[in-house]
């Protein structure tokens, strides 16, 4: 086995590479006892977690230890980063390096990195590895010219995808898009021979309903999302209605043009590209949906009551009913259609005399 560039550093039970649920504290006071980490309380259950919100605190009880439980007693070694390749599905958008990346950054260059990532041998590189989790810390470790801390585990492909997405839904820093695109493609993928919805669920601890939300979003186009960018602090219900508006192929259209203008580029965070452009698409959608004016009516008779008319209009259209007792709404009728041409040219010689001022 060829060990440049690898530094064998065994850790015991105590060591700092055991890391705390993140989801502990979301439940009761009993979390601090031994154990609470791997279950719910009663007592938390009946008074917070009910229906959907008892199934989610299950399953983020569930990440939280999951990442834990793949590092736990594992040897951590020092890899170059030129050795390894990022996970063979994306989970995340190019963005800009915000404050959360710097402060990463800055934390890893003054205090060293005290949490591993999860590579996996290369599946199909011998010598190299492949990241499971901890993307942003193997940016930093190249950009500080250091080797990554990591912890090499044997894995499948599926194993991979369901960590991947278990421990990146764990951190606040995945975005509801980058999740949904995450999912997409992992479904593209069909690691299971189906539909891969399973997997997606597993990964991502969503229900069936959240995951079609998720689809439906990420359907929209891929250069388009990646124009927009991650939008950390865009939540799924914006980026719904966002859809929504963009199920009319002429906001879809305005959609994408205005993705590509100077306005749109020149805007440095995702999260304001996103906002304006949802106000763009939803000014225009105002102004398209304005009400018509309500149908303007009146009725019409002559001194001898022989016919009636009845005149409906609006912007768009002017209807006549002509009624009668006798013959006569007919007769009466054919006499306007034979005139018609003669009434409409009087009707412009008007028009042009308003319109000069004659």
């Amino acid at each position: 086995m060829d060990y440049v560039g690898l530094v064998l550093k065994c850790r015991g039970r105590g060591s700092q590479m055991a890391r705390k649920n993140p989801f502990a504290n979301l439940m009761d006071d009993d979390s601090q006892t031994p154990g609470a980490a791997e279950h719910i309380s009663d007592r938390t259950l009946n008074y917070t977690a009910k229906g959907a919100s008892k199934s989610m605190l299950g399953a983020l009880a569930e990440i939280g230890v999951h990442a834990e439980k793949l590092l736990a007693g594992q040897a951590v070694v020092e890899i170059n980063p030129a050795l390894i390749d990022i996970s063979f599905v994306s989970d995340r958008l190019l963005e800009e390096e915000g404050q959360d990346y710097a402060l990463l950054r800055d934390g890893i260059r003054d205090r060293g990195q005290d949490t591993p990532i999860l590579v996996r041998p290369h599946p199909k590189s011998s010598g190299r590895y492949m990241v499971v989790f901890g993307h942003r810390r193997l940016r930093v470790a190249r950009e500080l010219g250091r080797n990554v801390r990591a912890v090499v585990k044997e894995l499948a492909d599926i194993d991979h995808v369901i960590s991947q997405g278990q421990e990146n839904s764990a951190r606040s820093n995945l975005s509801f898009i980058e999740k949904a695109l995450y999912a997409r493609n992992l479904i593209a993928l069909r690691l299971d021979d189906g539909n891969g919805n399973d997997i997606v669920r597993r990964a991502l601890g969503v229900d069936p309903t959240t995951l079609s939300t998720m689809l439906g979003v990420a359907s929209l186009p891929q250069d388009f999302l990646e124009a927009i960018g991650p939008a950390k602090k865009i939540g799924r219900e914006r980026w719904v209605a966002l859809r929504k508006l963009l199920d009319n192929p002429a906001n879809l259209q305005l959609a994408i043009a205005f993705s590509t203008s100077d306005e749109f580029t020149a805007l440095d965070s995702s999260d304001d590209r996103f906002l304006t452009l949802l106000q763009k698409v939803q000014s225009s959608n105002s102004r398209r949906s304005k009400p018509k004016s309500a149908p303007r009516k009146r009725a019409w008779s002559p001194s001898d009551q022989r016919v009636a008319a009845e005149l409906v209009s609006d912007d768009r259209r002017f209807n006549l009913a002509i009624k009668a007792s006798s013959a006569d709404a007919r007769a009466f009728g054919d006499f306007l259609i034979d005139r018609l041409d003669e009434l409409y040219e009087n009707f412009r010689q008007e028009m042009n005399a308003t319109e000069n001022g004659a």
